[in-house]
C-alpha cells in the first residue's frame, strides 16, 4: 500500500476510473482507524488545503491512477471562484444549490423563478376611506384600470373587487350609495415584498383566491394578482391550477389533474427549489381532492365532516400522484345514512383522476377509517396502549393527517387526543423513534456509498429515517405541523434543534425526493403503484454521489442521536 498524505499536503487528489483510496486516522486504533473510503471519480485532500495541515493519511488500497491538482492551483480557484470555494467550505444546505443550478436547461437559472419576489410583480394598490361608496369604487376602477379596490377600516384593509361590487348592485340590490366598507372583505391572503413570487402562487392556489396583499410592517404596498404571476411565469404548465380552479365536472377536473406531471416536469427543468414545487403539488392535490369531495358528497354534510389526507400526502412531500391515504371523520351528532355509499363513490372519484386504491387499504372506502370523532378518540387510546407495529404504524398516519375538505377543527380535536397521550409518554415515544432503525443506511464501512447492480432503495434508506426521526421528535414537543421541513424548522424554534443540522436534514430530505422523483419521471406515468424507489449510484454525476453520500452520514447522525436520546442500543 502506498501512502498519499504527502500529496495531501501538496495538492488535492482526483481518482481516475481504477483503485480505491483509504482515509485513516492515525490517531485511533487500528480497528476504527478507517474513516474514509475514495473510489473512481472521487475527490480527497482538499479539506487539508484548506485548514492548513494534513490532519489524517490517504493510503491506496489497491494500484490507483490519480490526478494532483497543485496546492497554489486549488488555493487560487478558491481565491478567483467563490462557488469553487464554497463547494468545499460550505453545508450540504449550501452544496445542494450547485445542483438545482445544474439542474435548469436551456440557459433557465434559479433567478426567473427560486429567486423572483411579489414586488416584481405587484401592482400599486388603489386605496379608498371607509366612508367612500359603490359610485366611489367603480369610478377609481375604471380610471387606475384595477380589477379591485382596498378599503382602510379601523387600520385594517379589506378588499372589494369588481365581481363583489356586481354582486352587490345586482344579487343583493344595494344603492350606488352604499359605503363600500360593508361588502368588503378584510381576511386577506398577504405576503411581503420579499417573499418568493412562487410562494404567492402557492398561497392562491390553497386558499383559492385569485390576489394577494402585499404588506410591509402594516403597510399595504401593493397586490399581486393571479393573472400578473401567470404571465411572469410565462408556462402554460402554470395554468394547471387555474385550469382546476375553473372545472365544474369530473372530466374538466380529470383533463386538469393529467397534467400535474408535465407541470412537475416544467418545474424541475426551470431549477426551482423542490420545496416549492412541492408546496405547489400539494397545494393542487389538495384542490382536486376537494373538488371531488364537493362533486360526491351533499353539501349539508361538508360543515360536520372532515375528509383528510394521509402519508406523504398529507404531510406535503408526494410530488407525483400517490396511492390513496385518506379518512373520513365526523361529527358525534350527525346522521348520515349513505355515508357507506358515499364514502365508495368517492374512491372510485379518486381513481378516475389519478390516485390509485390503497393497497393497505387505507381509504374512506373502509369502515375503519371513518368515525366520529368520539371513535377516533377511542382508536387513538387503544393504539397509543397497544404498542405494537399496526398500532404504531396508524399513530404515524395519524400524525400526518391533513384536513383537505369539510370542517378542518375535527381533525384538530382528533390530533389533540394523540399529542395528550403520547408527549410524556417514554416508553411510547421509545417504541415509535425505534423504527427509525429497521431500515440499514446504504453506506460501507467505511464511509462510502453502496453501489448495488439493483440500486439503492432511497426511500428506507434515506427518506423514511429522516422523516419518522423528525416526526417523532415533533411528538415528543407538540408540534402540530405535519410538513417534515415545516417541523424541522419548529425543532429550531423550540430548541430541539440547532439551525444548521435542521438545514442539513432538510437539505438530505429534498435531494433523497429529487433523486427518487428523476427515477420515477424516467419511468413514466404508466403504473403508479409500482414506481421505483431505487437510485443506481452507477449511473448518478459527481457531484450528485457526493452530495447523496454526504447526505446519509447525515442520516447516520440522526440516527444515532434518535438512538441515545430515546434508548434505543439499549431495546
Amino acid at each position: 500500500m502506498r501512502s498519499f498524505w504527502k500529496q495531501a499536503r501538496r495538492g488535492v487528489c482526483f481518482s481516475d476510473p481504477q483503485g480505491e483510496v483509504a482515509e485513516v486516522d492515525p490517531t485511533l486504533p487500528s480497528s476504527s482507524s478507517r474513516i474514509g473510503h475514495y473510489t473512481a471519480g472521487d475527490l480527497f485532500g482538499a479539506i487539508s488545503i484548506l485548514n492548513g495541515k494534513s490532519r489524517y493519511r490517504f493510503i491506496a488500497e489497491q494500484e490507483c491512477l490519480c490526478h494532483l491538482l497543485p496546492k497554489a492551483l486549488f488555493e487560487q480557484l478558491c481565491r478567483d471562484y467563490s462557488d469553487f470555494s464554497d463547494f468545499f467550505r460550505q453545508t450540504l444546505a449550501h452544496k445542494a444549490r450547485l445542483m438545482t443550478e445544474k439542474r435548469a436547461e436551456g440557459g433557465v437559472t434559479m433567478a426567473g423563478f427560486m429567486l423572483a419576489q411579489a414586488k416584481e410583480c405587484m401592482r400599486e394598490p388603489v386605496m379608498m376611506e371607509a366612508n367612500a361608496n359603490i359610485t366611489d369604487a367603480v369610478k377609481q376602477l375604471n380610471e387606475r384600470h384595477a380589477d379591485s379596490v382596498l378599503v382602510m377600516h379601523d387600520g385594517a384593509p379589506g378588499m372589494v373587487t369588481k365581481t363583489d361590487l356586481l354582486n352587490a348592485l345586482v344579487m343583493d340590490g344595494r344603492e350606488q350609495s352604499s359605503p363600500v366598507v360593508d361588502i368588503a372583505h378584510f381576511s386577506l391572503v398577504t405576503v411581503t415584498p420579499q417573499q418568493y413570487l412562487f410562494e404567492a402562487l402557492v398561497l392562491m392556489t390553497r386558499y383559492k383566491v385569485s390576489r394577494v396583499v402585499v404588506v410591509e410592517r402594516n403597510q399595504v404596498k401593493g397586490v399581486v394578482e393571479l393573472t400578473d404571476v401567470l404571465s411572469y411565469f410565462s408556462s402554460r404548465s402554470y395554468v394547471v391550477s387555474l385550469q382546476v380552479e375553473q372545472a365544474n365536472d369530473l372530466e374538466t377536473l380529470a383533463a386538469a389533474s393529467q397534467r400535474t406531471p408535465e407541470l412537475v416536469r416544467a418545474l424541475m427543468a426551470q431549477g426551482v427549489k423542490l420545496r416549492f414545487a412541492m408546496d405547489l403539488l400539494a397545494a393542487l392535490n389538495g384542490r382536486i381532492i376537494s373538488k371531488a369531495w364537493q362533486f360526491t358528497v351533499d353539501e349539508r354534510f361538508h360543515a360536520d365532516s372532515c375528509l383528510m389526507v394521509m402519508g406523504s400526502e398529507g404531510r406535503g412531500e408526494q410530488i407525483l400522484k400517490t396511492d390513496q391515504d385518506n379518512g373520513l371523520i365526523l361529527e358525534d351528532h350527525l346522521e348520515w345514512p349513505e355515508v357507506e355509499g358515499d364514502m365508495q363513490r368517492l374512491t372510485e372519484t379518486l381513481i378516475k383522476l389519478g390516485y390509485p386504491p390503497c393497497p393497505g387499504n387505507i381509504m374512506v372506502s373502509n369502515p375503519e377509517w371513518v368515525g366520529t370523532v368520539s371513535q377516533w378518540q377511542r382508536r387513538i387510546a387503544r393504539w397509543v396502549e397497544a404498542r405494537d407495529g399496526d398500532s404504531l404504524m396508524k399513530l404515524a398516519i395519524m400524525l400526518d393527517a391533513h384536513a383537505v375538505a369539510g370542517n378542518p377543527a375535527l381533525l384538530e380535536r382528533v390530533r389533540s387526543t394523540l399529542f395528550e397521550a403520547g408527549a410524556k409518554d417514554e416508553l411510547l415515544l421509545s417504541y415509535f423513534a425505534r423504527t427509525t432503525l429497521r431500515f440499514s443506511t446504504p453506506l460501507t464501512l467505511f464511509g462510502s456509498l453502496k453501489k448495488p447492480q439493483h440500486g439503492i432503495d432511497i426511500k428506507k434508506g434515506g427518506i423514511f429515517p429522516i422523516v419518522h426521526g423528525v416526526r417523532t421528535m415533533a411528538l415528543e414537543r407538540g408540534i402540530l405541523a405535519t410538513s417534515t421541513l415545516d417541523r424541522l424548522d419548529a425543532l429550531v424554534k423550540d430548541g430541539r434543534l440547532k439551525r444548521r443540522f435542521a438545514d442539513d436534514l432538510g437539505e438530505a430530505l429534498a435531494l433523497f425526493t429529487e433523486l427518487r422523483l428523476k427515477q420515477q419521471l424516467e419511468e413514466g406515468e404508466s403504473n403508479v403503484s409500482k414506481r421505483s424507489d431505487r437510485v443506481v449510484v452507477q449511473e448518478l454525476s459527481s457531484l450528485e454521489r457526493d452530495l447523496m453520500r454526504e447526505a446519509l452520514h447525515i442520516v447516520k447522525d440522526l440516527k444515532q442521536r434518535l438512538s441515545h436520546r430515546y434508548h434505543l442500543e439499549y431495546s
